[in-house]
């Protein structure tokens, strides 16, 4: 399904897509590449959720249009895809998370995390590739968790996936001038952290080395420096923000 929730505008400006952009971190990014200079062109979906945004963005003079676009569907993503004036940057966000024991998991807890975390992305990567010029840009959303975590093991599977598939692209699509890169995101203040139990959310605080979780915004600041047309010649790399949690020592879960 792909529903277009407002004409395009701003068309001779870059185009950025931005997938899960109806909250957190997707919001962040959706107005931080308009105040950029992108038409971001926001997916989600939850048509709301893109309405909201979108008209915080117009709002401040941005440029933006939304589409609730399946991810899933293959049809979906080709049209929405094909009907962009241009495609200069594709910042995968979309993803899913909650939080389950290893030994909870079923095969489906894990085909859900792989479909919307890796093959979403991958899908819509491919077709964005057909439509990037030379110096165009992919970020993935990865996740610190990929290094490995407790109580999430399809999460850190799939964010692994995330990071592998990265790096593989980087290097075939290099030859099209294509730069791909990813952000791996610590702890963040989004509806996810706010899904873990308040004990968890207390435990996750107390071992970040800078006393609190990031914002939506912060991740977005990292995104826009990749997905930048003065980032020229970064490519294949994991940039982590994470305030320090990488790191090791009293940082490690």
């Amino acid at each position: 399904m792909q529903t277009q929730r407002n004409k395009p505008v701003g068309q001779s400006k870059p185009v950025a897509i931005v997938t899960g952009a109806g909250g957190g971190i997707g919001a962040a990014l959706t107005r931080r590449l308009a105040a950029d200079g992108f038409h971001v062109a926001a997916v989600d979906i939850s048509g709301k959720a893109l309405d909201s945004v979108i008209t915080s963005v117009q709002e401040a003079g941005g440029s933006a249009e939304g589409a609730v676009v399946d991810l899933r569907d293959e049809q979906s993503v080709s049209s929405f895809v094909a009907r962009l004036p241009r495609v200069d940057a594709v910042i995968n966000n979309a993803g899913v998370f909650d939080e389950r024991a290893f030994m909870d998991l079923s095969a489906d807890d894990f085909n859900r995390h792989y479909d919307l975390n890796v093959v979403a992305l991958f899908r819509l990567s491919q077709h964005a590739a057909t439509r990037l010029p030379s110096g165009g840009k992919i970020v993935n959303i990865a996740s610190r968790a990929y290094l490995g975590a407790r109580n999430h093991a399809h999460y850190v599977a799939a964010k692994a996936a995330v990071v592998g598939l990265t790096r593989a692209m980087a290097m075939e699509l290099l030859g099209q001038g294509i730069l791909v890169n990813a952000v791996a995101p610590g702890l963040v203040d989004t509806p996810m952290l706010q899904a873990l139990t308040p004990e968890r959310r207390a435990a996750q605080l107390a071992l970040q080395p800078t006393g609190r979780a990031a914002r939506p915004e912060d991740i977005a600041n990292a995104v826009a420096f990749l997905a930048s047309p003065q980032t020229d010649f970064i490519t294949g790399q994991i940039l982590m923000v994470d305030g320090g949690k990488s790191l090791g020592g009293t940082a490690a879960l």
